[in-house]
């Protein structure tokens, strides 16, 4: 369910630990590709976008993690992040970082919070 300030993504018992989800995000006008990650009780969200290419990180759906499931890895390069903030560590981009999200887990439930992907509020 939607209102207002939040949108829901999926449920945290959806997300293995560790393990990652994309989600296409329609808010009027506007289609957004994010994708979320797990490890632990932690969840953390970010656009689908590689900052080395501006295309996507996964190239099979919802696998957006390195074989250890260590780090976000992207599908095209092998560029790797880290989980908790998205700042590339390997790869061609390495010092960027991916555009995060602002996300709220309530009640079992993974939230986008309400404003636009990639912007607070």
């Amino acid at each position: 369910m939607n209102d207002n300030s939040r949108y829901l993504l999926c449920r945290l018992d959806e997300l293995a630990d560790p393990g990652s989800k994309g989600n296409m995000v329609t808010r009027g006008d506007a289609v957004q590709n994010i994708f979320v990650v797990r490890r632990n009780d932690r969840v953390y969200g970010y656009i689908n976008s590689c900052p080395h290419t501006g295309g996507p990180l996964d190239w099979v759906p919802d696998q957006f993690l390195s074989l250890d499931k260590r780090h976000i890895q992207c599908a095209t390069h092998a560029a790797l992040f880290r989980l908790d903030d998205g700042v590339c560590v390997a790869g061609p981009c390495a010092g960027d970082r991916l555009t995060a999200i602002p996300l709220q887990v309530e009640s079992g439930n993974v939230y986008l919070l309400a404003g636009r992907p990639g912007h607070e509020g």
